[in-house]
């Protein structure tokens, strides 16, 4: 019986019909239409992402997943993460072990030691060969006593004890070669279509650079900071002190009922962290303000007030200034390229009130700052700001690191910090949890929490805060003094029991359809964590809320 395949394309104004009587797979559907098969990754059908090979046998409404999107961009890193597990084993006899993301690339280390020069080479080659061989990787579905067989046999028990946890039965899988890997979310239809990477050592490790949307079709400079790498050896080196490394552990500390202690001891890690930032900028005594910026979701105005309060104690009186407080009014808010009003871009500043009124404050005047209604959009009459000379001044909000914003004071007399969720609990070896997945979590609880914000409403317009990020933040951030991580090792746990019932929301004719259910599939593997025990300081509190500062 004949039916017909609706393929859209966002860039179209018209759909193109393909009718057919025998069923079809991506690939079939391509090659009716012309497309050059190795552009696209997979396919969405009736909105569910879906690998090239799956097959379409009724009435069915389909997108391709060409590689320049987000989406085609994970598909891609994910399958260039499988190539290169496989080539590790095949080029060296080594097994890789994912650590986190850094530049524009994955970072890589082994469990037997250091990378060298030679092993860059011999990897890169193989990699390169495997690319040429055009190695089918295939999609399969198994029983979960089968798999947990056979990646108990590959060395991977971390993710064989996770299907049991997460209840995963049956298992999807991929196949490359002889080598069976899982992933949270679909694969390339063949290694043929990695062509674009590069390798270099770092550090201990390597680091497996991928394209981007800004370039998909070469590999950019690497752009690696040793201050951020130093941050996230620490962080990854106190979680191997707490057995912390992967899901599994985490699962547990739960089934050991270690909860509360693993709270206590995480928190107490981010005082200590604090405590040192604090004794950093009291010991640098021409320091007059104090910026900080970083991505939504990073907790912030949590970081904020608790080092005004550690400031305190170390003699310091600070002052808060909040950069939101200094937007435009909105009939003068510039618009970005959809016509939308653009807060993320610096210009949504009133740059000369803002220059202005930290010129005075910094001289001692006493200056009624603004205070901007949202609801209005407009500016109005503030708290009333004097700086004494003990007193220090902090400037927060995501272009805090942008020298425009104190470019009149000497670099000796400001402190710049960064302050983000930087890395987490992997969920095994070759399965990390991405750091904007981790903001955009924090963000859906509080914007559902705060503002009555739907999870669809929220997801749909994530991408545009992350554009604004990788524009006004992230090439800013070597600029500053310090970094401080918010992650905590347990607030995925946390936030779950938050996130899940708001991502179940997201109707199925959503264009956020696709991003909500890869939530809810990394979600399903992390145990749930009550917040009960969670101090009312913690930053995990500006986004679930109960916090005693005010957030």
């Amino acid at each position: 019986m004949a039916f017909t395949i609706t393929i859209v394309n966002r860039n179209a104004p018209e759909p193109h019909y393909l009718t057919s009587e025998a069923p079809l797979g991506g690939r079939n559907v391509l090659a009716e239409l012309g497309l050059e098969n190795k552009t696209y990754l997979a396919w969405r059908v009736n909105n569910y992402l879906r690998p090239l090979e799956w097959v379409v046998d009724e009435d069915a409404e389909v997108e391709f997943i060409p590689i320049h999107t987000s989406e085609g961009l994970l598909i891609y890193r994910r399958s260039l993460d499988f190539l290169t597990i496989i080539a590790c084993e095949k080029a060296l006899g080594r097994k890789a072990i994912l650590r986190h993301s850094i530049g524009e690339g994955h970072y890589w280390e082994f469990e037997d030691g250091p990378v060298t020069q030679s092993d860059v080479y011999k990897l890169h080659a193989t990699m390169s060969e495997m690319v040429r061989q055009d190695i089918p990787i295939i999609r399969k579905i198994l029983p979960i006593d089968k798999a947990r067989r056979i990646f108990q046999r590959q060395g991977e028990t971390e993710i064989a004890d996770l299907f049991v946890r997460a209840n995963l039965d049956p298992v999807e899988v991929y196949r490359c070669g002889q080598r069976y890997g899982y992933f949270c979310g679909v694969l390339a239809p063949s290694t043929g279509h990695l062509k674009i990477f590069d390798l270099l050592p770092f550090l201990d490790g390597l680091v497996v650079q991928y394209p981007t949307q800004a370039s998909p079709d070469s590999i950019l400079p690497f752009r690696g900071d040793p201050a951020l790498g130093k941050v996230f050896f620490e962080y990854a080196h106190w979680l191997e002190i707490m057995n912390l490394n992967y899901l599994s552990s985490l699962h547990q500390r739960v089934a050991d009922g270690q909860v509360q202690e693993l709270i206590l001891v995480s928190e107490a890690f981010h005082s200590q962290s604090l405590s040192r930032v604090a004794d950093d900028i009291t010991s640098r005594p021409d320091i007059k303000a104090i910026t900080i910026a970083g991505p939504s979701g990073s907790g912030k105005t949590t970081f904020s007030e608790r080092l005004k309060i550690q400031l305190t104690v170390c003699g310091k009186n600070p002052v808060t200034l909040p950069l939101d407080n200094f937007f435009r009014n909105r009939d003068e808010t510039p618009r970005d390229e959809s016509g939308e009003y653009d807060y993320e871009c610096l210009e949504a500043l009133d740059l000369e009130l803002l220059k202005d009124t930290l010129i005075r404050i910094i001289a001692g005047e006493e200056v009624v700052t603004p205070l901007y209604d949202f609801v209005e959009g407009k500016k109005q009459p503030g708290k009333v700001v004097r700086l004494g000379p003990s007193d220090i001044l902090i400037v927060e909000g995501i272009h805090g690191l942008d020298d425009t914003i104190l470019s009149f004071l000497p670099e000796d007399r400001r402190y710049g910090i960064f302050v983000s969720p930087l890395t987490g609990i992997c969920i095994d070896p070759h399965n990390r949890t991405r750091t904007s997945d981790n903001r955009l979590l924090r963000r859906l609880v509080r914007d559902n929490r705060t503002r009555g914000k739907s999870a669809q409403m929220t997801l749909e317009m994530y991408p545009k805060v992350m554009r604004g990020a990788m524009r006004h933040i992230f090439p800013y951030q070597s600029r500053a003094h310090t970094i401080f991580n918010t992650s905590l090792p347990y607030e995925l746990g946390i936030l779950k029991g938050y996130a899940e019932p708001l991502l179940h929301t997201v109707p199925e004719d959503s264009p956020a359809f696709s991003e909500a259910l890869r939530l809810l599939n990394i979600l399903r593997f992390v145990p749930s964590i009550q917040s009960e025990d969670i101090p009312n300081n913690s930053v995990i509190r500006e986004f679930i809320g109960g916090s005693c500062l005010g957030v």
